[in-house]
């Protein structure tokens, strides 16, 4: 059985449970809940949170106030060592909101510490922000629910954009060149089954290594 790795917040994991349910194949291990030893996962989930910790960021944090007050070092440690696992093995990664910020920041990328737009209560669960789609997108959706605080502000080596936001082009969907399979997205996947797509493509790359 496929090992997934993955750390979701409570709040969150009620969206995630009827995409994993359609997947008893896999074994989804919540490292916020248990010890997920990382060399035996098969692929690597990193969902939304709150900002990344600054001793992981590749900038100088003038404005501490700008951060969120519900930052978690612990789970940044874990996060940044997971990816640094996953990788070193080729393995499938999807990455969503934070994850994508973590993501791009692992491979050396920067981010704005606080864009404004992007994180209002309407936001959320609805599809109201327009995309602009590079020539090769891998998917194209027209608009999403991205609801964030942070963005990227210079890409991580070998990231490619796939798609902005049309209103003030924020990165919304990158992908990991000349690597197996590494997907990122900002905007939230989860919360709506129009996106499944992306879930069934990763979960098809993580089944296919076993």
């Amino acid at each position: 059985m496929p090992n997934l790795a993955t750390w979701i917040r409570p709040k969150d994991a009620r969206s995630f449970r009827p995409i994993f349910r359609k997947h008893p194949e896999i074994k989804v291990w919540n490292a916020r809940n248990h010890h997920v030893p990382l060399e035996q996962m098969d692929g690597l989930l990193l969902t939304g949170g709150s900002d990344i910790s600054p001793e992981f960021l590749r900038q100088k944090v003038v404005d501490p106030s700008l951060l969120d007050k519900h930052i978690d070092p612990e789970r940044d440690h874990w996060e940044f060592a997971a990816v640094q696992e996953a990788l070193g093995r080729g393995l499938p990664i999807f990455a969503i909101c934070k994850g994508l910020q973590v993501f791009n920041v692992a491979l050396g990328g920067t981010l704005k510490l606080d864009i404004k737009g992007h994180n209002l209560p309407e936001q959320r669960d609805r599809e109201i922000q327009p995309l602009r789609h590079a020539r090769r997108a891998s998917y194209r959706f027209p608009k999403v629910n991205s609801a964030h605080h942070q963005a990227i502000e210079r890409l991580g080596d070998d990231l490619e954009i796939e798609a902005w936001s049309a209103h003030d082009g924020i990165v919304e969907q990158i992908h990991l060149r000349k690597y197996p399979f590494a997907r990122a997205v900002q905007y939230h996947p989860e919360r709506s089954r129009i996106y499944d797509a992306l879930f069934e493509d990763f979960f098809d790359r993580i089944n296919k290594i076993n």
